[in-house]
């Protein structure tokens, strides 16, 4: 009788640390398709909660569906955990190819999300069948479930710590395919005695290929996923990585380089003084004896190089979440060329923090002037930083008459958006002005420049900006007569309109990312 219990005992056991195996697939599974989606279509907020809300709906059909599954249920969870192998492993390789050569990755990442959702949703409700014989029923569902949880809360730190930063869109998904194609062998070795010898043969067999065809799978994914994120660019692909925060990007063509940020260009070396030169010094201009600078973002070291121009600068500190952008670039030759060493200078002090959780930190630190070099608020977590709430903050951190910049976008592409920005930063108790510039490779883009003066109008610190010259600073393109140009939209009827209808973009109420989203962007 004791060897019968034992023999029992491990067979459930086995049962569930498949079940835990595969719970920590399945959530796996769940955070890539989210973060392809992320990369590819845009709007994380929207993607995550859809990829993961219908997974879990499609887990649902999936349990109402293994009502139906009779005869040996053990092979059937075998080939459900062959499928989901295959399914997962080769999802980001789909994806990839498919967005190289077609329109229709939107569908098939969705699809897949279905598929998997599906497949999760059979496995439950047949291992809880299984596990009927061997404990009770309120023993059964609940060690089952348990353990599926547990499997989960496991996989979500191993995306986080390990599979995103480390082994990317890559390799993360055939670990999770060997993860289920593990828990085939395993399960087929130890209940072997439990299928038929035909069936036997064949789950044999179909793993052996299974095997092989994941080995191969994996030898080719990087080459494939390469070729697949070359084909999203024009130019020649010599960086890319998929790091916790973002994929990083570096394209060439010919000298020339691109550098990109989840695939949204943020500079050329051809022209990107016309876009960090409009950003650093108006702002210097009007603050010629500036100490102490912030740069929020600037993880390539451009706007660093142009404000170490100005000798009576002391300190700049440069808060960019992502490590591996600032490393890129001190290290990268490419990059450390084109910020001409900003990095290495002892005057930067670099930290890899979210700008927001810095600034709330920050005790007895104030700044001359605040720079703000972030991508653009195309989502709910970036818009954050161009809130009523963060520009509050930046002015507390300011000394009087301090100075505010940021890159707002585009004031034609995105008009909204540049608005509701210009308009969030004066509900922050700023005197804004804005500025605009052609910059050939980025197209028509802005700027929005505020001053903690309330004694000070619009129209006098316009004024006071196309009076700059510059003559005491080394610049590439920017002077008096460039003043001119970027303070200038020609009648403010234009734009007022829009102005008036958008709303302050705050935390609680964010607006300004879908604004930028509605945006003219089919013409850029």
């Amino acid at each position: 009788m004791g060897t019968i219990k034992k023999h029992l005992k491990r067979n459930s056991n086995i049962l569930k640390i498949a079940i835990f195996a595969t719970g920590f697939a399945g959530i796996v599974a769940e955070y890539v398709l989210s973060t392809l989606a992320t990369y590819f279509i845009g709007n994380s907020v929207f993607q995550w909660t859809m990829i993961v809300s219908l997974m879990l709906f499609f887990m649902g059909i999936g349990a109402r569906l293994s009502k139906k599954a009779s005869g040996n249920l053990i092979a059937k969870f075998l080939w459900l955990e062959v499928i989901l192998s295959i399914v997962v492993s080769f999802s980001s390789m789909i994806v990839y190819t498919l967005a190289a050569v077609s329109f229709y990755y939107e569908l098939v990442i969705y699809l897949l999300c279905v598929t998997i959702g599906l497949l999760i949703g059979l496995e439950i409700p047949i291992v809880v069948r299984i596990n009927e014989e061997y404990e009770d029923l309120k023993t059964n569902i609940s060690s089952v479930l348990e353990k599926d949880y547990y499997g989960s809360l496991l996989g979500g730190v191993f995306f986080g710590f390990i599979g995103l930063p480390l082994l990317g869109l890559t390799y993360t998904p055939f670990v999770l395919g060997f993860v289920n194609l593990g828990v085939a062998i395993i399960v087929t070795y130890m209940l072997y005695s439990k299928l038929k010898p035909s069936q036997g043969k064949r789950v044999r067999a179909i793993i052996i290929s299974t095997v092989l065809l994941l080995g191969i799978g994996l030898a080719y994914t990087k080459p494939v996923v390469l070729w697949g994120e070359q084909k999203k660019y024009k130019d020649k692909v010599v960086y890319s990585k998929q790091t916790k925060y973002q994929k990083i990007v570096l394209t060439e063509w010919k000298d020339q380089h691109w550098l990109y940020l989840n695939g949204n260009l943020q500079f050329c070396s051809i022209d990107e003084e016309m876009y960090h030169e409009p950003l650093i010094h108006p702002a210097l201009g009007l603050y010629p004896h500036a100490k102490n600078i912030l740069i929020l973002g600037g993880g390539d070291g451009c706007a660093a190089r142009e404000l170490l121009k100005y000798k009576e600068i002391e300190q700049i500190d440069l808060v960019d979440l992502d490590p591996e952008m600032t490393r890129l670039a001190k290290e990268n030759s490419v990059l450390k060329e084109i910020n001409e060493g900003s990095f290495f200078n002892k005057k930067v002090k670099i930290y890899n923090q979210d700008a927001y959780t810095f600034l709330e930190k920050q005790q007895g630190t104030f700044y001359d002037v605040i720079i703000i070099d972030l991508p653009d608020p195309r989502s709910i977590e970036l818009g954050r930083l161009y809130s009523h709430e963060f520009y509050t903050i930046c002015n507390r951190k300011l000394r009087p008459n301090g100075i505010l910049v940021t890159q707002a976008g585009s004031p034609y592409f995105a008009t909204k958006a540049y608005q509701c920005i210009n308009k969030t930063m004066e509900s922050a108790n700023f005197v804004t002005t804005p500025m605009h510039n052609q910059v050939l490779s980025m197209g028509e883009w802005g700027w929005i420049l505020g001053v903690k003066n309330n004694t000070m109008t619009s129209h006098q610190l316009k004024e006071k900006l196309q009076s700059l010259t510059f003559t005491k600073v080394s610049t590439k393109w920017i002077n008096n007569e460039a003043m001119q140009l970027i303070t200038s939209f020609g009648k403010q009827e234009f734009f007022q309109e829009k102005k008036d209808s958008v709303k302050v973009n705050r935390i609680h109420d964010p607006v300004l990312y879908k604004y930028y989203l509605k945006g003219n962007w089919d013409i850029y």
